[in-house]
């Protein structure tokens, strides 16, 4: 795996080393120590490397945080803490992390993401976000969710065959058209919530089902709608998904770029191809537009596909 790491990097924005449910009680010690070790020497191909610790309240949180960032913290962009219930988590993290910066003369500073997978750090999730200038977002952790609220699914997100709706009956006898319903709608609206109202980055969570590249596109994609800014991928095949979801079609993006021509300071109101542009609707092509341009300079093909290059 640590061989494949630049050649991973390369295509993703960020590589992240899971301390936690990925690893047995004892591999603990040595997978921190193997960490610690990537990220002092390892080649990542531009990515950021984020680390996931073990949750604050077992055994092993505080050695993670204190040798991460005491021995590597230089290279650690982003501390991820599992299983956040509230802002009392991220205080925790927060003063010890302060401490070992300073402790170690780090000359930035290590920053924070909740994983909201209780739910308790989804009732508390507004004040998660709000906790600390270190935040820098929040993901969805569906499984260890759905375990909390006692769900009846052993999926890793996405959807059930049990969680759908009917069609209106019609004629007796015939059959009727179901649709899945999505699971995680209202948690990811919370957290999406949250983070715009904080300034902070919202993802969605893993998809487990590996082989199912449609069902992972069509959850990335309407967590992409709803405001995501990226996903975590469980394996190299998603990441392609990943980039294509997470990057605006070049179709929205042209009319993106209408709108803003014809109303080019937002003000007033103008009807474009049948439909109304006013304010709103300039501040959300601004967004998209804004938002193509960012990727369009890490990513030359994009680049050319938005008429940007």
């Amino acid at each position: 795996m640590t061989a494949k790491l630049g050649a991973l990097g390369a295509r993703a924005d960020v590589l992240a080393g899971n301390l936690e449910d990925g690893v047995p009680p004892e591999r603990k010690e040595t997978a921190r120590a193997e960490l610690v070790r990537i990220a002092r020497e390892g080649e990542l191909g531009g990515a950021a490397l984020w680390a996931r610790v073990n949750a604050l309240d077992s055994p092993w949180a505080l050695d993670d945080i204190v040798r991460l960032v005491g021995e590597a913290g230089e290279r650690i962009a982003v501390l991820m803490l599992p299983k956040v219930e509230g802002a009392w988590d991220i205080h925790y993290a927060d003063r010890l992390i302060a401490q070992v910066e300073a402790r170690a003369g780090l000359s930035r500073p290590v920053l924070l993401h909740a994983v909201i997978e209780t739910a308790l750090g989804v009732i508390n999730v507004e004040e998660i976000a709000a906790a600390s200038p270190r935040m820098a977002g929040m993901s969805l952790g569906p499984a260890d969710l759905a375990a909390s609220r006692g769900m009846r699914t052993s999926r890793v997100g996405g959807g059930h065959p049990g969680y759908t709706v009917l069609a209106d009956p019609g004629e007796p006898g015939a059959p009727r058209a179901s649709s899945l319903q999505d699971l995680w709608h209202h948690t990811l609206a919370r957290i999406v919530d949250a983070c715009a109202a904080t300034a902070i980055q919202p993802f969605y969570g893993p998809f487990g089902d590996i082989a199912d590249l449609a069902g992972c596109e069509a959850q990335f994609r309407a967590a992409f709608v709803m405001g995501a800014v990226g996903a975590w991928s469980l394996h190299p095949d998603q990441i392609e998904v990943a980039l294509r979801v997470f990057s605006p079609d070049p179709d929205e993006v042209a009319h993106a770029r209408r709108v803003l021509e014809a109303l080019p300071d937002g003000a007033g109101a103008q009807m474009l191809d049948g439909a109304m542009q006013d304010d709103a609707t300039w501040k959300q092509c601004r967004a998209l537009v804004d938002l193509a341009g960012m990727l369009a300079q890490r990513d030359p093909e994009l680049a050319a596909r938005y008429r940007l290059a």
